[in-house]
């Protein structure tokens, strides 16, 4: 495991989730009333680390689909507000018997 690759990639999601959230403490005075940007500002970091997590879940198994099968069970336990715990439980299991009948077919 190259291990200043992670923490490379844990400082750089540190970074861009913290960045959005100083700014506006930073450059404006006066709070921000705005529904729309107090909006924006509150979903950004949660948007952020989204988009440098998913591809990151497609290619972290040698199978396209055993990576879609985990993706999809993280999905489906997440809507029914499982605890994060069963949510990652639960995705790498379904992607560890994917793997292992792709392995046997």
């Amino acid at each position: 495991m190259n291990y200043s690759y992670v923490l490379g990639g844990i400082a750089v999601m540190a970074l861009v989730t913290y960045l959005p959230r100083m700014a506006p403490l930073v450059f404006f005075r006066k709070k921000i009333t705005n529904r729309t940007v107090r909006s924006a500002l509150y979903y950004m970091p949660y948007a952020v680390l989204a988009a440098m997590t998913f591809p990151a879940i497609l290619s972290s198994t040698s199978s396209i689909y055993s990576a879609l099968v985990g993706l999809v069970a993280a999905l489906v336990l997440a809507y029914f507000r499982r605890g994060l715990l069963t949510v990652a439980v639960g995705a790498t299991a379904a992607a560890l018997v994917v793997e292992l009948l792709l392995g046997c077919l």
